[in-house]
């Protein structure tokens, strides 16, 4: 046990990356990945909300559906998209850094859906790099996507880059 820690308390678990530059791990939570700047947002119709359960695929609209990689298997399903959102912190303050959409099809009703779980995986990777990829995007769920972020934090909205607010521009 770290001489650090306190007893009874688990020492918080993070997804590790080794990097191929290194021979040798250097312990425990070495080059860990920090997901505490980056939040999901479910678009569902014309509304647009936080759902930190999207972290890990159990977002509101994912619990109970057997998800498939076959578009066919869901033909009566509804839009739906899962937008991650890096938040940037710099000297002057922070700001929404980067953004990008997957598609999801859910079919409530037959308990099914459609993703493409790598495709959320490198959306995730490339907001976390501050991209911003968002042009599948409807007008309607730019739209939702915009509020949100500005009735979120106007502050951080107001200092993001011109590049997603033109890329959100209805």
């Amino acid at each position: 046990m770290d001489q650090n820690q306190q007893p009874g308390v688990k020492k918080q678990i993070a997804l590790n990356i080794v990097s191929s530059k290194s021979n040798k791990h250097k312990g425990f939570g070495a080059g860990s990945i920090d997901l505490n700047n980056l939040s999901p947002v479910i678009i569902d119709g014309d509304e647009a909300r936080i759902d930190i359960g999207a972290m890990h695929a159990k977002s509101k609209v994912e619990r109970g559906i057997k998800f498939s990689s076959n578009k066919e298997d869901v033909p009566n399903g509804r839009q739906v998209w899962l937008v991650w959102v890096a938040v940037d912190r710099t000297p002057e303050g922070q700001l929404y850094g980067g953004a990008t959409a997957c598609e999801m099809l859910i079919d409530t009703e037959a308990k099914r859906g459609w993703k493409i779980l790598p495709d959320h995986v490198n959306k995730m990777d490339a907001a976390m790099k501050r991209r911003f990829m968002l042009e599948e995007l409807g007008a309607e769920q730019r739209a939702a996507l915009k509020k949100l972020l500005v009735e979120h934090n106007s502050e951080w909205w107001d200092a993001s880059p011109d590049e997603l607010k033109q890329a959100l521009d209805v």
